[in-house]
């Protein structure tokens, strides 16, 4: 006999991806608000970030997401120009198991809802391994579009000087203490 629990499927990676940017756009269509577009690049950087983090523990004590000397890797490998994005927020979450409600609920019952009711935020992209569940919101201003970087933002971070560029990006992380 089959029973119920045996022809469980749990979600593929991109059905909870998915699953969570329709939650945080109904979410943003109850209080008025307009949907958020996926932004490829911010997807990029949620993945990037979500890759970083995966084993770091779920716990309290987890209360950074990447050391500063990540960053640069990361923002060039999705070709994002670190000498323009400012304006942006990368908000990640434990969640043991990716239960589908409580990622939703850490991102609009905890701090993290200011952003999603905040006008300014229209672009998101999202990325997950394990337990860590990471959303990127960007605008569309010219600091927080994620903007493709140029040839020559890529080769100053190539040539090693991207760390001087590094406190445009801190301005990105933002961590919450889950």
């Amino acid at each position: 006999m089959v029973s119920d629990v045996d022809l469980y499927t749990p979600p593929s990676r991109a059905d909870t991806e998915d699953h969570l940017i329709q939650g945080l756009n109904s979410y943003r269509q109850s209080r008025g608000l307009p949907a958020l577009a996926k932004n490829g690049n911010a997807d990029c950087l949620a993945d990037k970030v979500a890759n970083r983090i995966q084993d770091r523990p779920c716990n309290r004590s987890s209360n950074t997401v990447a050391s500063s000397t990540d960053f640069p890797d990361l923002v060039r490998d999705c070709n994002i120009d670190m000498n323009t994005t400012r304006d942006a927020v990368i908000l990640p979450v434990c969640v043991p198991d990716m239960v589908q409600t409580l990622v939703l609920t850490n991102y609009t019952q905890t701090p993290y809802s200011r952003y999603f009711n905040n006008t300014r935020f229209t672009g998101v992209g999202t990325g997950h391994q394990d337990n860590w569940m990471v959303v990127v919101l960007s605008t569309t201003t010219p600091g927080g579009s994620f903007a493709e970087a140029a040839n020559t933002a890529i080769s100053v971070l190539n040539a090693g000087l991207g760390h001087y560029l590094m406190p445009l990006l801190l301005g990105l992380v933002v961590v919450l203490a889950n």
